[in-house]
């Protein structure tokens, strides 16, 4: 009895796996370190890096050359396994979404409302950038938003706050710098912020 509830404890307490899975042409080795660095700066989680693979073709849309990024994380999520929380796909290409009335939208990255898996592309994280860390700090923060969602956070409406809704463009990324308190406590009560989580942003 008492060894049972010791392990049942242990696995509630674990820290969520979150499997980062490189889609494609291979990512940059710094993209991946910064997108788990800021991911290990605010989530209490386990990251494990995956072998990239190559993108469906399922998923191509050839009208605009683009992946349609639904289809992404339905074929992410049939990459998991019971131990994973959440598959976070990494990839260059440009990726869309339909968004309201307009059928084809371009993002920078879309989340499961189940929360099982997740995509960002660095695509648009390059538009207008000063240089390579730049790129890496605006895929870092889609990548810290993306995950907040994939754990039931929706946005925030505080301006400056890494979960603010993007309104459609990767400049909005460039006045984020953390994580707002209101969004802190939330995922404080999800058991999934780190102890005096630091933004490496600031």
């Amino acid at each position: 009895m008492g060894g049972f509830a010791t392990r049942t404890a242990s696995a509630e307490n674990a820290a969520p796996l979150i499997v980062l899975q490189p889609l494609g042409t291979a990512m940059p080795a710094a993209e991946i370190a910064a997108v788990s660095e800021a991911l290990n700066a605010f989530y209490r989680v386990e990251l494990q890096v995956a072998e990239t693979v190559a993108l469906p073709k399922t998923a191509f849309y050839p009208q605009r050359r683009r992946y349609r990024a639904e289809r992404l994380l339905d074929f992410l999520a049939g990459m998991s396994s019971p131990k994973t929380k959440i598959v976070l796909g990494l990839t260059s290409v440009d990726i869309s979404t339909t968004k309201g009335q307009v059928q084809d939208w371009g993002i920078l990255g879309l989340a499961t409302l189940d929360g099982r898996s997740a995509v960002l592309s660095s695509f648009r994280c390059k538009r207008g950038a000063k240089n390579a860390a730049h790129v890496r700090a605006r895929f870092a923060k889609t990548a810290v938003h993306e995950l907040g969602h994939s754990f039931g956070l929706e946005h925030c409406p505080t301006s400056g706050c890494i979960m603010h809704d993007g309104e459609g463009s990767v400049l909005t990324t460039d006045g984020e710098r953390d994580l707002c308190a209101e969004t802190r406590a939330r995922l404080a009560a999800l058991g999934v912020l780190r102890d005096g989580a630091v933004s490496p942003f600031t």
